[in-house]
C-alpha cells in the first residue's frame, strides 16, 4: 500500500458514503451549494498547512503520499483531504436528517391508523 494509502483511505471514505447520496442526501446533485460550502474553508485550511509546512511545523512523510503537489507544496493527498472529508460529512449530516424525516414520516403515520 505505502505510498497509496493515503488515497486509499479517501476513496473509502467516498465509497462508504456514497450510498447516501444514492438514497437521497442531494449532496453531490447540488454543486453549487455544495462548493460554496467546501471551497472556502479547504482555502483557508490548504493555506495553513502551507504555512505550516514552510514553517517546519510538519511535514508529510514521503512514504504515504504519491509525491505529486499543488501550487502550494501541499501533497495531492492532503489537497483531496480538504475537499473529501468535508464533502463525507454533508452527505453523513444529510443522510441523518433524510433518515430523521423518515422515521417522522412513520410514525405519523402510524399515529393516524385507527387501531
Amino acid at each position: 500500500m505505502g505510498r497509496f494509502e493515503y488515497l486509499i483511505v479517501l476513496a473509502a471514505c467516498v465509497v462508504v458514503t456514497l450510498p447516501l447520496e444514492l438514497a437521497g442526501a442531494r449532496v453531490y446533485r447540488r454543486p453549487r451549494r455544495l462548493a460554496r460550502a467546501v471551497l472556502p474553508v479547504a482555502a483557508v485550511f490548504l493555506v495553513w498547512d502551507a504555512v505550516a509546512v514552510a514553517a517546519g511545523v510538519w511535514d508529510f512523510d514521503p512514504a504515504f503520499v504519491t509525491g505529486l503537489r499543488a501550487p502550494l507544496g501541499i501533497p495531492l493527498e492532503e489537497v483531496l483531504f480538504f475537499v473529501v472529508v468535508p464533502i463525507c460529512g454533508l452527505l453523513t449530516y444529510e443522510g441523518v436528517q433524510l433518515t430523521g424525516r423518515l422515521v417522522g414520516r412513520v410514525l405519523r403515520r402510524r399515529q393516524r391508523v385507527p387501531r
